[in-house]
């Protein structure tokens, strides 16, 4: 299972479904770091810290930082639209793609791809 760093805009949801497949998800709250106006950068390097792979919404801005540098422990960019079962298609992909470290897997509605 993954240690994931869940960005503000994953729906708790998405977050206690992947709980309940096993994953180990920090949340941007529960960093501290939700609503304080921290960087894409920053939540990179802080999740990169902390071994976690990243888990966002934020597709365009993470995927750019991914191509500048790819020393960070993973990231998971996740479609805004799709059907409900976004925390099994972000589990399918991580078992797919492991190791995470310096990649950036896409998940899309109905797919998932690098």
């Amino acid at each position: 299972m993954a240690s994931l760093y869940a960005d503000e805009d994953v729906p708790s949801s998405v977050v206690g479904d992947l709980r309940s497949l096993g994953h180990s998800v920090m949340t941007a709250a529960e960093a501290g770091l939700a609503n304080q106006g921290t960087t894409d950068t920053e939540v990179l390097a802080f999740a990169a810290s902390q071994g976690r792979v990243v888990l966002t919404m934020n597709r365009r801005d993470f995927r750019r930082l991914h191509l500048a540098d790819a020393a960070h422990a993973g990231i998971v960019l996740c479609s805004r639209t799709g059907p409900d079962d976004l925390a099994q298609r972000v589990h399918q992909a991580i078992e797919a793609s492991a190791p995470l470290a310096g990649r950036c897997v896409n998940v899309r509605a109905d797919r998932f791809e690098e």
